[in-house]
Order: structure tokens, then sequence, then C-alpha cells
């Protein structure tokens, strides 16, 4: 398995930079038919493909974010200022935001109130699920006020600048989450990529009134309505990575978390689509959270030859993405029911 640890910063590259070129590609396609005087029932027909290939393409180039977080430190520097020049500025995920993803790896944070990435689903009512994927509506309106509103309000109001960081500034499940203060490094990197952010924002707007005296209004609805297919389909993605058995409170053993969470080696043409950039292979991810997204299908099927019958790993497998939503919607369900009726049981009497 050593040899497969190595990442190889060609594939890294060529991967990263054909997917945003062509995302770029079918968007400004998207764009043109959409400024087209076709009657709306031909653009709606013509605009499907492209529509679609590029949301699937731009949520390939922005899940390269998990492995930036990954690559050890003061390594694949230029790899990490293109990307963020070309995907986390524009797309308003900078890389900083995904900083508090190390938390879900450490053994005793993971399913915690220290992980921001855990919700104990297995054990909540069904419609929370529905309710994690309903805002996908609302993220990408978020995203716009967090760096085109409260970033410069940062700038004249210091005392905002703490609540900010540690509430608003981490891409994570919980809401409640409270992300810690960072050091001083790390610091002058976030205020950096929010000034870029903003800076991003404030040139689109001001090149949009210079050329054409107006807000950009067609470009706000085309990147809205692409964010939103990009975060759903993350969010579809997030539901099916583990099984969320761990109640949110108690601390969870290696073994543990490695089969909580979920691997969906099948169907690869299908499965590279939803969990690209390797997170189709979340419980191999855990088991080894350096290994390259490149590497993950080799690692998987020589585990899978190697370990024996009764192993453990053998669990982590899924076949579909929707079954194992099915499957934890049934659960969520069961423990709601089960806690109903708990809870309407009488007290027991004591005896004579």
């Amino acid at each position: 398995m050593e040899d497969l640890f190595e990442p190889r910063p060609a594939i890294y590259w060529f991967d990263f930079l054909a997917t945003i070129l062509i995302g770029n590609i079918c968007f400004t396609v998207v764009r043109l038919i959409g400024e087209s005087n076709q009657p709306w029932g031909i653009k709606l027909a013509l605009l499907a493909l492209p529509f679609l290939v590029c949301c699937l393409l731009y949520y390939r180039a922005a899940m390269f974010i998990h492995e930036l977080v990954h690559l050890r430190t003061g390594t694949f520097r230029g790899f990490r200022l293109a990307w963020n020049l070309l995907c986390g500025i524009p797309f308003l995920i900078p890389s900083f935001v995904y900083y508090p993803h190390l938390d879900h790896h450490r053994r005793k944070h993971y399913g915690t109130k220290q992980d921001g990435e855990y919700l104990p689903l297995s054990h909540q009512r069904p419609w929370q699920i529905l309710f994690y994927l309903s805002q996908s509506l609302v993220i990408p309106i978020l995203g716009f006020l967090r760096f085109g509103v409260v970033t410069p309000l940062t700038w004249v109001c210091p005392p905002l600048r703490r609540w900010i960081h540690q509430r608003a500034s981490s891409m994570v499940m919980d809401p409640m989450y409270i992300r810690p203060l960072p050091t001083a490094k790390i610091r002058w990197i976030i205020y950096t990529q929010e000034a870029l952010c903003f800076a991003w924002l404030a040139s689109l707007f001001i090149l949009a009134w210079v050329v054409h005296r107006r807000l950009p209004y067609p470009f706000l609805i085309q990147a809205y309505a692409t964010g939103v297919a990009i975060v759903f389909l993350n969010s579809l993605r997030t539901v099916g990575a583990h099984r969320w058995t761990n109640r949110g409170h108690e601390e969870m053993t290696f073994l543990e978390q490695v089969t909580d969470s979920i691997n969906y080696p099948h169907r690869a043409l299908v499965s590279e689509l939803w969990g690209p950039t390797g997170t189709r292979f979340h419980a191999l991810h855990h088991l080894f959270p350096s290994l390259p997204y490149h590497a993950m299908p080799e690692a998987h099927r020589r585990l899978m030859a190697e370990l024996p019958a009764d192993s453990p790993y053998r669990e982590t497998e899924e076949k579909s993405l929707i079954q194992a939503i099915t499957a934890l919607w049934r659960r969520a369900d069961a423990a709601t029911r089960s806690a109903e009726k708990s809870t309407s049981r009488p007290p027991a009497q004591n005896a004579a």
C-alpha cells in the first residue's frame, strides 16, 4: 500500500484544469443560449445538457478543496494558489472555510460537538434530512452576503470579526458549530482570501454597471441556479457519507468511526459524478486520510482482496447512494417511533 500514498502533481493539475476549463465553457454556453432570441421552450431544451455538465464539472472542481486540506503543509503551493484563484475565490469557497474539516478526522472529536461535519441524523426525525438538503436553496445567498456584505463590515467593526470567524466562516453541517480562533499565520491567510472574494464580487458589479449600466441580473440568476445544484449534490453526497449512528456527544472508537462511514465502489461511472475526487470512498478516507484521491479505487480493491472475510472494513460498502439514504431514513423513522412510544408509555405502578 505504501506505493499509493504519494500524490501525483500531474494528475491533480490535469484533472483540475481540464475540469474547470470545460466547466467554464459550458457555463458560457448556457449564458449565450439564455441570452438568445429563441422561444423559451427551445431555450430550456437546449440549456438542459450544458447546464447539467457545467454543474457536475464545477462540483468536481470545487471538491478539490477536500484534497487541499489533506495534502501535507508546504506542498502543492502552486496548485493551492491556482485552485483558489480559478475556483475557490470565484465560487466564494476559499480554502480557509474548509480548514475545520480536520476536526472531523480527530479521533476524539468525530461525531461530537467539536465536529462541525456531523449530525445525529439516525436519531433525529426524518424531516431533518430534508431540512438539511433544503438548505441548498439559501447557502449560495449566504455565501454572497458573507463575502460581499459582511466582510467589509468586519473591516470597520472589529468586534464583529470574532463572531463571524466562529459562526460564519466554516463549510460545516452543524449550524451550532463554533470554530476555534485562528493562529496569526492562518489569520492572514483568511484576511487575504476574504479580501479577494470581496474584490471579485465588487469587480463583477462595477464592470456590469460600467458596460451595461445595470446590475448583472442574468449572470446572478445563472450563478445562483448553478450554486444551488452544486450545493445540493454535495449535500446528497454528505448525507450518504456516514450512517450517523453517534448521538452527538459520546466519543467513538476508531473502528466505530470507520464502520460509521461508507464506501461506494460500485457503478464507478455514476458514483464518480456525485462523489468526485475520492469522496465516494469515505470509509477508506477515514482509514487513510492522507491517501490521494487518484489512488483510492486501487487501495480499496487491494484491501477487499487481502482482508479476511470477517474484516469490519467489508461492512463499509453500500451498493448505491439511494440505498444508503433510504436506509438512513428508515433508521431515523424507527428511532423516532421508538422514542415516541417510550415517552407515551404510562409510568409503571409501584407494587403494593
